[in-house]
Protein backbone atom coordinates (compact mmCIF):
# COMPACT_ATOMS: atom_id res chain seq x y z
CA UNK A 1 0.00 0.00 0.00
CA UNK A 2 2.76 2.47 0.97
CA UNK A 3 4.63 1.73 -2.25
CA UNK A 4 1.50 2.40 -4.34
CA UNK A 5 0.91 5.67 -2.51
CA UNK A 6 4.51 6.74 -3.13
CA UNK A 7 4.17 5.99 -6.86
CA UNK A 8 0.87 7.89 -6.99
CA UNK A 9 2.37 10.91 -5.21
CA UNK A 10 5.35 10.87 -7.55
CA UNK A 11 3.08 10.79 -10.60
CA UNK A 12 1.13 13.77 -9.22
CA UNK A 13 4.35 15.76 -8.81
CA UNK A 14 5.33 14.93 -12.38
CA UNK A 15 1.93 15.98 -13.69
CA UNK A 16 2.19 19.35 -11.92
CA UNK A 17 5.65 20.08 -13.29
CA UNK A 18 5.80 23.13 -15.57
CA UNK A 19 8.90 23.03 -17.78
CA UNK A 20 8.42 26.52 -19.28
CA UNK A 21 10.18 28.62 -16.59
CA UNK A 22 13.04 26.13 -16.43
CA UNK A 23 13.52 26.20 -20.19
CA UNK A 24 13.50 30.01 -20.13
CA UNK A 25 16.17 30.10 -17.44
CA UNK A 26 18.30 27.56 -19.29
CA UNK A 27 18.15 29.67 -22.44
CA UNK A 28 19.01 32.89 -20.59
CA UNK A 29 21.38 31.81 -17.81
CA UNK A 30 22.46 28.40 -19.09
CA UNK A 31 21.13 26.40 -16.14
CA UNK A 32 18.12 25.76 -13.92
CA UNK A 33 17.43 23.93 -10.64
CA UNK A 34 14.59 21.49 -9.96
CA UNK A 35 14.49 21.14 -6.18
CA UNK A 36 12.12 18.22 -5.67
CA UNK A 37 13.43 15.83 -8.30
CA UNK A 38 14.27 12.92 -5.97
CA UNK A 39 11.93 12.33 -3.03
CA UNK A 40 13.02 10.81 0.28
CA UNK A 41 12.33 7.23 -0.83
CA UNK A 42 14.41 7.62 -3.96
CA UNK A 43 17.29 9.13 -2.00
CA UNK A 44 17.24 6.11 0.32
CA UNK A 45 17.15 3.77 -2.69
CA UNK A 46 20.01 5.68 -4.32
CA UNK A 47 22.25 5.28 -1.28
CA UNK A 48 21.37 1.60 -0.91
CA UNK A 49 22.10 1.02 -4.59
CA UNK A 50 25.49 2.70 -4.31
CA UNK A 51 26.61 1.00 -1.11
CA UNK A 52 28.16 -2.11 -2.74
CA UNK A 53 30.35 -0.01 -5.03
CA UNK A 54 31.78 2.65 -2.72
CA UNK A 55 35.07 2.66 -0.83
CA UNK A 56 37.08 0.79 -3.45
CA UNK A 57 38.99 3.37 -5.48
CA UNK A 58 39.73 7.03 -6.21
CA UNK A 59 40.06 9.09 -9.38
CA UNK A 60 42.90 8.41 -11.80
CA UNK A 61 43.72 12.03 -12.60
CA UNK A 62 43.06 15.56 -11.33
CA UNK A 63 39.94 15.93 -13.47
CA UNK A 64 38.28 12.80 -12.07
CA UNK A 65 39.58 13.89 -8.68
CA UNK A 66 42.33 12.16 -6.71
CA UNK A 67 40.08 12.25 -3.63
CA UNK A 68 36.85 11.56 -5.51
CA UNK A 69 35.17 8.23 -6.17
CA UNK A 70 33.17 7.73 -9.37
CA UNK A 71 30.88 4.85 -10.22
CA UNK A 72 30.32 4.69 -13.97
CA UNK A 73 27.42 3.20 -15.97
CA UNK A 74 25.08 4.24 -13.17
CA UNK A 75 21.97 3.70 -15.28
CA UNK A 76 22.54 -0.07 -15.21
CA UNK A 77 22.98 -0.42 -11.44
CA UNK A 78 19.36 -0.58 -10.27
CA UNK A 79 15.75 0.51 -10.88
CA UNK A 80 16.12 3.85 -9.08
CA UNK A 81 18.90 4.82 -11.49
CA UNK A 82 16.76 3.86 -14.47
CA UNK A 83 13.90 5.98 -13.12
CA UNK A 84 15.93 9.13 -12.56
CA UNK A 85 17.47 8.82 -16.03
CA UNK A 86 14.12 8.85 -17.86
CA UNK A 87 11.95 10.91 -15.50
CA UNK A 88 9.28 12.72 -17.57
CA UNK A 89 10.07 16.08 -15.94
CA UNK A 90 13.67 15.92 -17.07
CA UNK A 91 12.74 14.66 -20.53
CA UNK A 92 10.42 17.65 -20.98
CA UNK A 93 13.45 19.91 -20.56
CA UNK A 94 15.70 17.86 -22.83
CA UNK A 95 13.01 17.88 -25.52
CA UNK A 96 13.36 21.67 -25.75
CA UNK A 97 17.09 21.55 -26.54
CA UNK A 98 17.92 18.26 -28.25
CA UNK A 99 16.56 16.60 -31.37
CA UNK A 100 14.21 13.61 -31.10
CA UNK A 101 15.93 10.29 -30.31
CA UNK A 102 18.64 12.01 -28.26
CA UNK A 103 20.94 9.73 -26.30
CA UNK A 104 22.24 9.18 -22.81
CA UNK A 105 25.92 10.09 -23.11
CA UNK A 106 27.25 9.55 -19.58
CA UNK A 107 25.86 8.28 -16.29
CA UNK A 108 27.86 8.07 -13.07
CA UNK A 109 27.80 8.72 -9.35
CA UNK A 110 30.35 11.12 -7.86
CA UNK A 111 31.40 11.00 -4.21
CA UNK A 112 33.73 13.89 -3.32
CA UNK A 113 35.65 13.18 -0.14
CA UNK A 114 37.02 15.73 2.35
CA UNK A 115 40.24 17.31 1.18
CA UNK A 116 39.41 17.17 -2.53
CA UNK A 117 40.59 20.25 -4.41
CA UNK A 118 38.51 22.23 -6.88
CA UNK A 119 38.12 20.77 -10.35
CA UNK A 120 39.31 22.77 -13.33
CA UNK A 121 36.63 24.93 -14.93
CA UNK A 122 35.35 23.42 -18.16
CA UNK A 123 32.27 22.82 -20.30
CA UNK A 124 30.89 19.35 -20.87
CA UNK A 125 30.56 19.17 -24.64
CA UNK A 126 34.02 20.58 -25.35
CA UNK A 127 35.12 17.36 -27.08
CA UNK A 128 32.80 18.12 -30.02
CA UNK A 129 35.05 20.25 -32.28
CA UNK A 130 32.42 22.77 -33.35
CA UNK A 131 33.22 26.45 -32.76
CA UNK A 132 31.40 28.50 -30.13
CA UNK A 133 29.08 30.29 -29.80
CA UNK A 134 26.70 27.52 -30.82
CA UNK A 135 23.74 25.55 -29.51
CA UNK A 136 24.71 22.99 -26.92
CA UNK A 137 25.29 19.50 -28.30
CA UNK A 138 24.68 18.00 -24.89
CA UNK A 139 22.67 18.78 -21.77
CA UNK A 140 24.03 17.89 -18.32
CA UNK A 141 22.34 16.99 -15.06
CA UNK A 142 24.01 17.14 -11.66
CA UNK A 143 21.92 15.61 -8.89
CA UNK A 144 22.42 16.26 -5.18
CA UNK A 145 22.18 13.12 -3.04
CA UNK A 146 23.74 15.10 -0.21
CA UNK A 147 22.87 18.78 0.01
CA UNK A 148 25.30 20.96 -1.97
CA UNK A 149 27.11 23.74 -0.11
CA UNK A 150 30.05 25.99 -0.88
CA UNK A 151 32.06 24.02 1.68
CA UNK A 152 31.45 20.43 0.52
CA UNK A 153 32.24 20.77 -3.17
CA UNK A 154 29.08 22.35 -4.56
CA UNK A 155 29.53 22.85 -8.30
CA UNK A 156 30.85 26.28 -9.27
CA UNK A 157 29.10 27.73 -12.31
CA UNK A 158 29.39 30.91 -14.37
CA UNK A 159 25.91 32.02 -15.44
CA UNK A 160 25.54 32.96 -19.10
CA UNK A 161 28.94 31.48 -20.01
CA UNK A 162 27.06 29.17 -22.38
CA UNK A 163 26.93 32.20 -24.70
CA UNK A 164 30.72 32.65 -24.87
CA UNK A 165 32.66 32.39 -28.11
CA UNK A 166 35.77 30.26 -28.61
CA UNK A 167 37.86 33.40 -28.05
CA UNK A 168 36.02 34.21 -24.81
CA UNK A 169 36.64 30.74 -23.42
CA UNK A 170 40.29 30.67 -24.54
CA UNK A 171 40.94 34.04 -22.88
CA UNK A 172 39.29 32.77 -19.70
CA UNK A 173 41.45 29.64 -19.59
CA UNK A 174 44.66 31.53 -20.35
CA UNK A 175 44.01 34.10 -17.62
CA UNK A 176 43.30 31.34 -15.10
CA UNK A 177 46.48 29.49 -15.99
CA UNK A 178 48.52 32.68 -15.77
CA UNK A 179 47.03 33.57 -12.39
CA UNK A 180 45.64 36.84 -13.70
CA UNK A 181 42.36 38.32 -12.44
CA UNK A 182 39.40 36.89 -14.37
CA UNK A 183 36.43 39.27 -14.48
CA UNK A 184 34.03 36.43 -15.36
CA UNK A 185 34.73 34.75 -12.01
CA UNK A 186 33.02 37.67 -10.29
CA UNK A 187 29.75 36.17 -11.53
CA UNK A 188 30.68 32.62 -10.52
CA UNK A 189 29.02 31.01 -7.52
CA UNK A 190 28.73 27.62 -5.83
CA UNK A 191 25.48 25.76 -6.35
CA UNK A 192 23.79 25.35 -3.00
CA UNK A 193 20.79 23.08 -3.26
CA UNK A 194 19.03 20.54 -1.04
CA UNK A 195 19.36 16.78 -1.27
CA UNK A 196 17.07 15.55 -4.04
CA UNK A 197 17.53 18.62 -6.23
CA UNK A 198 19.07 18.60 -9.69
CA UNK A 199 20.81 21.27 -11.72
CA UNK A 200 20.19 20.99 -15.46
CA UNK A 201 22.46 23.00 -17.73
CA UNK A 202 23.62 23.42 -21.28
CA UNK A 203 26.75 21.54 -22.30
CA UNK A 204 28.40 24.86 -23.15
CA UNK A 205 28.07 26.28 -19.61
CA UNK A 206 31.43 26.73 -17.87
CA UNK A 207 31.54 25.04 -14.46
CA UNK A 208 33.61 22.81 -12.19
CA UNK A 209 33.25 20.86 -8.96
CA UNK A 210 34.25 22.88 -5.92
CA UNK A 211 36.75 21.88 -3.23
CA UNK A 212 35.43 19.82 -0.34
CA UNK A 213 36.70 21.62 2.75
CA UNK A 214 34.06 20.01 4.99
CA UNK A 215 34.55 16.93 7.17
CA UNK A 216 32.12 14.68 5.26
CA UNK A 217 31.82 13.19 1.75
CA UNK A 218 29.39 14.77 -0.70
CA UNK A 219 27.46 12.29 -2.85
CA UNK A 220 26.03 13.33 -6.21
CA UNK A 221 25.50 11.96 -9.69
CA UNK A 222 25.63 13.24 -13.23
CA UNK A 223 23.70 12.15 -16.29
CA UNK A 224 24.52 13.75 -19.61
CA UNK A 225 22.47 13.56 -22.80
CA UNK A 226 23.56 14.37 -26.35
CA UNK A 227 22.22 14.91 -29.84
CA UNK A 228 21.33 11.64 -31.58
CA UNK A 229 24.06 12.17 -34.18
CA UNK A 230 26.84 12.73 -31.62
CA UNK A 231 29.14 10.11 -30.14
CA UNK A 232 28.35 9.30 -26.52
CA UNK A 233 30.96 9.46 -23.76
CA UNK A 234 30.11 5.99 -22.44
CA UNK A 235 29.60 3.06 -24.80
CA UNK A 236 26.41 1.63 -23.34
CA UNK A 237 26.12 -1.04 -26.05
CA UNK A 238 29.11 -2.71 -24.40
CA UNK A 239 28.60 -1.44 -20.85
CA UNK A 240 25.01 -2.59 -20.29
CA UNK A 241 24.28 -6.31 -20.86
CA UNK A 242 21.51 -6.97 -23.37
CA UNK A 243 19.60 -9.09 -20.87
CA UNK A 244 19.33 -6.00 -18.72
CA UNK A 245 18.39 -3.70 -21.61
CA UNK A 246 15.54 -6.07 -22.55
CA UNK A 247 13.92 -5.46 -19.17
CA UNK A 248 14.14 -1.66 -19.45
CA UNK A 249 11.37 0.62 -20.70
CA UNK A 250 11.25 1.43 -24.42
CA UNK A 251 12.13 5.06 -23.56
CA UNK A 252 15.25 4.00 -21.71
CA UNK A 253 16.16 1.59 -24.50
CA UNK A 254 15.96 4.52 -26.89
CA UNK A 255 18.21 6.63 -24.66
CA UNK A 256 20.78 3.82 -24.73
CA UNK A 257 20.75 3.85 -28.54
CA UNK A 258 18.33 1.04 -29.42
CA UNK A 259 16.36 3.28 -31.75
CA UNK A 260 16.60 5.09 -35.07
CA UNK A 261 17.39 8.79 -35.25
CA UNK A 262 14.00 10.43 -35.82
CA UNK A 263 12.57 9.37 -39.15
CA UNK A 264 15.98 8.58 -40.64
CA UNK A 265 17.72 5.24 -40.99
CA UNK A 266 20.65 6.29 -38.80
CA UNK A 267 21.31 3.65 -36.17
CA UNK A 268 20.10 0.71 -38.25
CA UNK A 269 21.54 -2.76 -37.70
CA UNK A 270 22.11 -4.47 -41.03
CA UNK A 271 19.10 -2.63 -42.49
CA UNK A 272 16.84 -3.42 -39.50
CA UNK A 273 15.60 -1.48 -36.48
CA UNK A 274 18.14 -1.81 -33.63
CA UNK A 275 15.44 -2.81 -31.13
CA UNK A 276 15.06 -6.09 -33.03
CA UNK A 277 18.51 -7.01 -31.75
CA UNK A 278 17.02 -7.24 -28.24
CA UNK A 279 14.89 -10.24 -29.22
CA UNK A 280 16.22 -13.28 -27.36
CA UNK A 281 16.25 -15.30 -30.59
CA UNK A 282 18.08 -12.61 -32.56
CA UNK A 283 21.25 -13.60 -34.36
CA UNK A 284 23.40 -11.03 -36.11
CA UNK A 285 22.70 -11.28 -39.86
CA UNK A 286 26.40 -11.58 -40.67
CA UNK A 287 26.42 -14.75 -38.52
CA UNK A 288 23.02 -16.07 -39.56
CA UNK A 289 23.67 -15.60 -43.28
CA UNK A 290 27.06 -17.29 -43.00
CA UNK A 291 25.51 -20.28 -41.27
CA UNK A 292 22.66 -20.58 -43.80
Amino acid sequence: MEARLAVSARAEVQDRFDPAPHIKRMREDGYTIVEDYLDADRLVAFRAGMAPYLGTHRGRNPFEGRTTERVYTLVARGPVFEDLTADPRLLSLLDAFLRPSYLLSASHAIDIYPGEVAQSMHFDDSFYPIPRPRPAISISVIGAVDAFTAQNGGTVIIPRSHLWSNADYAAFVQARLAGRPVPAMQDAFSLEMPAGAIAVFQGTLVHGAGANTSDAPRMAYTNQYCEPWARTQENFYLGVPKDQVRRMSPRLQSLLGYDLMGTSFMGQVTASHPRKSLDEEWVAPVVRQTQA
